[in-house]
């Protein structure tokens, strides 16, 4: 149950990372418009770096779940299964404990630009605690991800989603 909550969860981070895509595409040809035409449109190069960012954010729940986040295997390659395995939990206790520090910074990162009504030096004076919100969103799930890859490892259960889509186990 708690695992298909997560996977939701994930995905739907997933969606919202497309969606910032989308975005930042539309905020890139709005601005090149904008040139050509001769308009001032304040915040542009703003709001398409805010969008990729949250894309890339966003996203990061789904790439480790699908195993797609760059591994330097070089070493890896060349151990005895048995010291690979060690290797391999090493890494997600790492992981984990950086995930979980990467989603307490975001998260406070947010709050104190909310207290402190911290404001993008553009001309539109974009509030930073919103375009934050999608980093501390995706540093959340990516934290949670990390947990439930640990957990899955040790209990057995399935985690990394293989390329033709089903969940495999955790090696």
């Amino acid at each position: 149950m708690l695992d298909r909550v997560a996977f939701g969860f994930y995905k739907l981070l997933l969606v919202l990372a497309g969606i910032a895509l989308i975005g930042a595409f539309v905020s890139i040809m709005l601005n090149i418009s904008a040139r050509i035409f001769g308009w001032n449109i304040p915040g542009l190069d703003g709001y398409a770096g805010y969008t990729i960012a949250a894309a890339l954010f966003l996203a990061l729940p789904s790439t480790l779940q699908h195993n797609e986040h760059i591994r330097a295997t070089l070493l890896l390659d060349h151990v005895s299964p048995g010291t690979r395995g060690r290797m391999e939990v090493a890494a997600l206790v790492l992981g984990t404990g950086i995930a979980l520090f990467l989603a307490w910074f975001s998260v406070r990162l947010v709050w104190v630009s909310y207290t402190l009504h911290d404001v993008a030096p553009t001309g539109d004076a974009t509030p930073m605690w919103i375009p934050q919100l999608s980093m501390a969103l995706g540093c959340i799930g990516f934290a949670m991800a990390f947990v439930q890859a640990l957990w899955s490892h040790f209990t057995g259960k399935k985690f990394f989603v293989e390329p033709g889509g089903e969940a495999s186990h955790a090696d």
